[in-house]
């Protein structure tokens, strides 16, 4: 790997950071062993380990940092620590965290916050504030820190990366993080697919979601749309529009980009003219009722009208098909 400083491997995540914890963990190993087996507590549930970053960062860090001996760990009270100003999250999910603080309530935080000295004997976050969010539910007073003098820009690099690396954060928070490094850092999207082991696809179109208005990246940055969703409605002018009927009739992403295909007019085949005049002008409730009927008949079905007057269109393929329109609309109830 080249040391050169402009071509260094960013986003390795933190192992390098926490190079003395491997001494901890074996003494506590060492420990384990010689504790009678009925002693031992019981295994936490998979689902509620902590899990410790798998990448690792030596190049993240200037080469001094790198070089310095290891500092071992130490605990710092929760309430001499505050959230780090360069954090891209802006969510946390409370059943998440419930869950984390009771893996922390029973075990302890596995994994060292990573910290840098700020002012007034307090200590800024740079990775782990979901550690530190869960200790303090747990009731959990003091948490084991690693700390770092880091330059804004180093910790800024590190805590986009590192949290990056993460399943859980939002496409959206996921997008900004990818447009920060892009714009501060000089990062392109092969570089970020490359660091991150994303592939190029993954973060173009995770970038364009950025241009969703505000209300639908709100909606996917809370869950109630699914990034699938999202990506369909970008360029759409009707797109807070459409992502109400979306959330509201719970359609699925084919639905939707079924929904999409008719808003903009089709047939790719058709001439501008129209597509201007056809589908676009219609009312998404409109093609979200069309997407409904058709799926229920398995045949396309179209609503034409203005104002309250219109006409319904069923196109069959088949024989078969008329023949089961006929008999369904033959079994409907006559009104009186």
């Amino acid at each position: 790997m080249s040391t050169d400083p402009k071509k260094r491997g960013l986003g390795r995540g933190l192992d390098a950071l926490f190079r003395d914890v491997k001494k901890e963990e074996a003494t506590l190993q060492q420990k384990k062993a010689a504790t009678p087996a009925s002693a031992a507590p019981a295994a936490a549930p998979q689902s509620a380990v902590q899990a410790a970053p798998v990448r690792r960062a030596e190049e993240m860090l200037k080469p001094s940092e790198a070089n310095a001996p290891a500092q071992p760990p130490r605990r710092l009270p929760v309430d001499r620590l505050k959230p780090g100003k360069y954090q891209p999250r802006s969510h946390f999910d409370d059943d998440a965290l419930a869950q984390l603080a009771d893996s922390i309530g029973a075990h302890g935080v596995l994994q060292p916050l990573l910290v840098r000295p700020i002012e007034g004997m307090m200590y800024e976050i740079i990775a782990g504030e979901r550690r530190w969010r869960a200790a303090q539910k747990a009731r959990v007073h003091d948490v084991p820190v690693v700390i770092r003098d880091l330059t804004d820009k180093e910790a800024m690099e590190i805590a986009l990366i590192e949290n990056l690396q993460r399943e859980d954060l939002s496409a959206i928070e996921e997008a900004e993080g990818y447009e920060r490094l892009m714009q501060e850092f000089g990062h392109t999207q092969d570089m970020l697919s490359q660091q991150l082991g994303k592939s190029r696809s993954h973060v173009a179109n995770t970038l364009r979601l950025l241009k969703l208005p505000a209300p639908v990246r709100k909606m996917v940055q809370t869950g109630a749309l699914s990034a699938g969703h999202a990506r369909n409605l970008v360029g759409l002018k009707e797109a807070e529009q459409m992502a109400a009927v979306i959330v509201k009739r719970g359609l699925n992403v084919r639905q939707t980009e079924k929904m999409v295909q008719q808003l903009n007019g089709g047939d790719k085949k058709k001439p501008a003219a129209l597509k201007t005049k056809g589908f676009a002008q219609k009312d998404v409730d409109i093609l979200a009722l069309e997407q409904k009927m058709s799926t229920l008949l398995g045949m396309k079905f179209v609503i034409d009208g203005e104002g309250s007057a219109g006409k319904l269109s069923i196109e069959y393929k088949n024989l078969d098909q008329l023949d089961d329109i006929i008999a369904r609309l033959s079994r409907a109830p006559q009104r009186h």
